[in-house]
């Protein structure tokens, strides 16, 4: 039976270069995928690219607030077949779209695997993630390491002054603005800690 999976990590875990090689593993074998991709950002209509920090590529649609996936993707397996669909910032879907997915697994039988961040630079949840975190049938994390070689859990965002940002829109493009850190690192990060808090704290 199909299953909806959530792949979530912080930033540059390799998430993308995951989904694109699944993918390829799909077609490898004969299998036709459909790939998505957030178009809230993009000025027009034409497909997207899904790419990787290692180069790889393909072409994917791009999925915007208000779209219908659940049809887009019926009426894309009625004019061929769809072997199983990938969706990569899976952060911003909206909670309907993620119902709309689960409903491709379970009435279409089509895996659909999500590919996105879990929380943003202030330790807060995307609504795609809130909704595929309460919904998905797998949830599986893609581990990054923290400047200090613990597990990064976290984000921060760096501002043009190369400062840390604690305030601002949730999004802000350009992947290179944001640093992925452990818990611990994130909150001095943010300043949520006093100098009473770090007594005794060597670092690392």
């Amino acid at each position: 039976m199909a299953k909806l999976y959530f792949h979530y990590a912080t930033m540059n875990a390799g998430k993308t270069t995951m989904l694109l090689q699944a993918s390829y593993n799909y077609r490898e074998r004969g299998m036709a995928t459909m790939l998505f991709i957030a178009g809230h950002y993009r000025k027009d209509d034409s497909a997207g690219t899904i790419s990787s920090r290692i180069g790889l590529e393909a072409e994917a649609e791009l999925f915007r607030d208000g779209d219908d996936l659940f049809a887009r993707i019926d009426d894309h397996q009625r004019h061929g077949s769809v072997h199983c669909v990938f969706v990569d910032e899976a952060q911003f879907l909206e909670d309907e779209q993620v119902w709309q997915l689960a409903r491709v697994a379970d009435r279409l039988n089509i895996p659909v695997m999500c590919y996105g961040l879990r929380t943003d630079f202030q330790g807060k949840l995307f609504s795609g993630s809130r909704a595929l975190l309460a919904i998905a049938d797998e949830l599986r994390e893609v581990r990054t390491i923290c400047r200090c070689g613990r597990k990064a859990t976290m984000v921060v965002r760096l501002g043009p002054d190369g400062k840390v940002a604690k305030q601002g829109a949730q999004v802000a493009i350009g992947k290179d603005v944001y640093v992925s850190l452990c818990r611990r690192h994130w909150e001095e990060e943010m300043g949520r800690v006093g100098a009473e808090d770090l007594v005794g704290f060597t670092g690392g």
